[in-house]
């Protein structure tokens, strides 16, 4: 349920602000220097802490509160506001994008009145620009494109027009070998029941242009010439997307003897990770045939199934895997005993028997760099990698000793 929303409060103790609102579970934020513009808070504090980040068009810092991290980003008032409120609609339409922890306005030392928006660091989060500087690039360029085609199409089917999507705009996350896209910036953004094609085709050429810009960029910036990239990265970006959002919102035709298209066409919308809200049918002509339109509500299918079934909960990704590997227990089970296994059953005995004995085996490097999920899916790759060399399933058991020894160091 959504939290409910408080206007701003003002802050007359605390030198500098005049107003703040700040998001339950987070810090108040009041021993910041607001008199002073964003650049200079490292004069003033010792939460100031440097991490990997893109560029920006705004001042940004990097803020530790114990053991989280929080960016302030500086911006006119009116602009702080509109993404303050862009955030907080993402966040209560379960999309991905960083979340928002609070906003302030404040008036410097020499009248100027500003603003700060306080978002919570993307814990594993990495800007494309580092990814650009790995050696290993190629390997993660398509998971790239798709992961920010895919971004964009669950913002479009939400009514979100981002208005500014770049490379440059988005922090990437690995999930389970693949790359999961978050929104990072929405200044711009415009906030509708649905968008129009027109709306869509404008973000589509936006990003196509930002994309060539974000890109000149990394070449100045690393002397890194990669004219392939600046040619179609855009391009290839907006035909993943064309790709993707017709899959989803195409309108099939079938008789009324046909109904088991419509279990074939929610399993296909679930396999692309979509919840599917609801179908529609209509009658044809004369009523002998049917069109048939689905409405998918998110691509959160695998996330939520797998939270349900074992409270775990992972990326789009990594619960995508699990959840197989759930139904091919399942399957086993049923073989075996001969007889039906209900997918909650199958669960209890994954997580007893596969999920929590390989993370136990795995603490060390579970301590190390967190990220359980994350591990049990490289686990599963590097099991069938040993198990197609030994032409054999070798076990999880046998697969976490060797995972550890190999990467423990």
């Amino acid at each position: 349920m959504p939290e409910p929303r408080q206007g701003p409060r003002g802050v007359p103790g605390a030198t500098g602000l005049l107003a703040m609102e700040i998001r339950p579970g987070n810090p108040d934020f009041l021993d910041l220097p607001w008199t002073l513009p964003v650049a200079r808070w490292r004069e003033k504090s010792s939460r100031l802490v440097e991490v990997p980040r893109g560029l920006s068009r705004h001042d940004v810092l990097f803020l530790q509160y114990d053991r989280t991290l929080y960016v302030a980003k500086e911006l006119p008032p009116e602009v702080g506001q509109r993404e303050y409120e862009a955030l907080r609609w993402l966040e209560d339409h379960e999309l991905p994008a960083v979340q928002a922890a609070g906003h302030a306005r404040a008036r410097q030392e020499d009248g100027e009145e500003t603003s700060v928006l306080l978002t919570r660091f993307l814990e594993g989060s990495l800007p494309f620009r580092t990814l650009f500087e790995s050696s290993g690039l190629d390997r993660y360029r398509a998971r790239l494109l798709d992961a920010i085609a895919g971004l964009l199409v669950r913002l479009h089917l939400a009514g979100f027009y981002w208005g500014d999507c770049s490379l440059n705009n988005t922090l990437f996350r690995r999930d389970a070998g693949e790359l999961q896209a978050y929104l990072v910036d929405a200044e711009t953004a415009q906030m509708h029941d649905t968008l129009s094609d027109g709306q869509r085709l404008q973000d589509l050429e936006i990003l196509e242009e930002n994309v060539t810009g974000d890109l000149l960029d990394v070449e100045a910036m690393l002397g890194v010439t990669r004219r392939e990239d600046l040619d179609h990265t855009g391009a290839e970006i907006r035909a993943r997307y064309a790709s993707l959002w017709g899959e989803i919102t195409r309108e099939e035709l079938l008789s009324p003897q046909e109904s088991w298209k419509i279990h074939d066409r929610i399993r296909t919308l679930n396999a692309l990770g979509f919840t599917v809200g609801e179908v529609k049918l209509e009658a044809i002509g004369d009523g002998s045939r049917l069109k048939m339109r689905t409405i998918v509500t998110d691509r959160d299918y695998h996330r939520h199934l797998l939270h349900a079934l074992t409270g775990l909960t992972a990326e789009d990704r990594q619960a995508a895997l699990m959840v197989n590997e759930l139904q091919e227990l399942r399957a086993t089970l049923q073989r075996q005993e001969n007889r039906s296994v209900p997918l909650a059953v199958a669960a209890y005995r994954w997580m007893s028997e596969r999920y929590q004995p390989a993370v136990r085996k795995l603490q060390p490097l579970v301590q190390k760099r967190g990220e359980p999920q994350e591990l049990y899916c490289q686990l599963l790759e590097h099991k069938w990698y040993l198990s197609e060399r030994a032409r054999r399933d070798v076990g999880l058991e046998v697969a976490a000793e060797d995972y550890l020894k190999k990467f423990k160091g």
